[in-house]
């Protein structure tokens, strides 16, 4: 058919485009939701920005401003074979996947067992990792099966590498291959210069360069990936709390004028633990007063980035990758 990955494969050679057409009837119901959905993800050629066109029906003025506009919206589909299932740790973002995944389980950190009976009955054979599992749960002394208590009993050390990699280890026994996390976000990677609007000066400049020096001799020796700043002073080096909270407590020392600076590790495995910022990033910033963060350019992941720009120029916020 018109719409088969062969006649993709040739139509989107050089520079052409091409269109097949479906009944939304015959969308699966979680892509139906967000086909219909018309408060968001719909965009315009040419432009990164989302829009909310329901407001189409009841504004006159946005009417007129894109009577002969055409909006659009985009997602990964089933291709070739190749379906999403997802496997949440968390207990808050189900609702959000089964928008984007076929199927969803939800599991426990500590549940191995469970987690690993999924992946053999789904037949899964390739894996990726996406956000972050904090090391602290180890102190809140959660429920582990029998597995998740050998594995941890093995581990010559609980440092994030460490722990991954034995993850990674066990999952290539029951032969599934963990695949490079930037595969699937490339579009998610800040390229290098200043984002928005508020430019740095050359004292937040200094101490980005500190900085910057002294997050990859850390990540040498996996602590963390952020170090807070000011005036060539080290507030804060992350470790197993997370950059958020860090954040905080450099904050708290230096009252104001501090600065983040966060980077991969020097040999960062592209399969896990890729450093990430958000919105939630620059509120807890804009909290404690800090007025820069500083990441490494095409090694770290934006989430929201519009949000993130829109953010940091009302609050007078450096974002810039280095």
């Amino acid at each position: 058919g018109l719409a088969s990955l062969e006649n993709r494969k040739f139509n989107n050679t050089n520079t052409r485009k091409f269109i097949t057409t479906q009944s939304i009837k015959k969308l699966k119901e979680y892509l139906k939701t967000e086909a219909l959905d018309l408060t968001k993800g719909w965009k315009l050629p040419g432009s990164s920005n989302t829009y909310d066109i329901s407001k189409l029906r009841t504004d006159e003025d946005l009417m007129e401003k894109f009577k002969d506009k055409t909006f659009y919206k985009e997602r990964w589909i089933k291709e070739n074979g190749l379906e999403v299932i997802a496997i949440s740790l968390s207990n808050d973002n189900y609702s959000q996947l089964k928008k984007y995944c076929s199927k969803v389980y939800s599991f426990g950190p500590g549940e191995v067992l469970k987690i690993e009976e999924v992946l053999k009955k789904e037949g899964i054979k390739q894996l990726t990792f996406l956000g972050k599992v904090s090391k602290t749960i180890l102190l809140k002394r959660p429920k582990f099966d029998i597995k998740a208590l050998d594995m941890i009993k093995k581990a010559i050390r609980l440092n994030d590498d460490k722990v991954m990699l034995y993850i990674i280890e066990e999952l290539e026994k029951i032969c599934i291959t963990i695949l490079d996390q930037t595969l699937f976000i490339k579009n998610l990677m800040i390229p290098s210069g200043v984002l928005g609007k508020i430019q740095p000066t050359q004292e937040q400049v200094d101490d980005v360069n500190y900085g910057y020096w002294l997050a990859k001799e850390s990540g040498k020796l996996d602590i963390g990936q952020s170090v807070i700043i000011k005036d060539k002073m080290i507030m804060a080096v992350e470790a197993i709390e997370g950059t958020d909270r860090c954040i905080r407590r450099g904050g708290k020392l230096a009252k104001r004028h501090a600065r983040v600076i966060k980077v991969a590790k020097p040999s960062q495995d592209k399969r896990f633990d890729i450093p990430a910022i958000g919105l939630r990033t620059l509120k807890t910033m804009q909290k404690y007063k800090l007025d820069l963060i500083a990441v490494e350019a095409g090694e770290t992941i934006i989430v929201d980035k519009e949000e993130v720009i829109k953010f940091a120029d009302k609050h007078n916020i450096v974002v810039m990758a280095v």
